[in-house]
């Protein structure tokens, strides 16, 4: 429910989503878009989404991430920032401001809204 809640969100700010179920799943949804920046829970069915950006990561190296975790304690890997990622791209949800993380897309894209 929280990735349908996002995605419709999402695409009322004008971005075009595309979703998945799983790690698994996203990397076959990678196979098929070249997308600007992903948004990513940490625990998903399968591999976990620190796994899933590591091997999203060697097919879409320019690709950004915004992790999205329910995980109060999540510690960002060193793994992680070697790729980019820091501190201020995880969102603890739940957000109280789902601007927030739009705010965060376009950061990370260096976009001005």
């Amino acid at each position: 429910m929280v990735r349908e809640n996002l995605e419709a969100y999402l695409e009322d700010e004008g971005f075009v989503v595309h979703t998945a179920g799983s790690g698994e799943e996203g990397l076959e949804v990678l196979a098929g878009v070249s997308p600007h920046a992903g948004i990513i829970d940490m625990r998903l069915p399968g591999m976990s989404g620190n796994d899933f950006i590591v091997k999203a990561h060697e097919r879409r190296p320019g690709l950004k991430y915004l992790i999205h975790t329910g995980s109060t304690n999540y510690k960002l890997p060193l793994e992680l920032m070697n790729i980019g990622i820091s501190r201020d791209d995880v969102y603890i949800k739940p957000l109280q401001n789902m601007d927030d993380l739009v705010e965060g897309i376009f950061r990370i894209l260096k976009l001005e809204r």
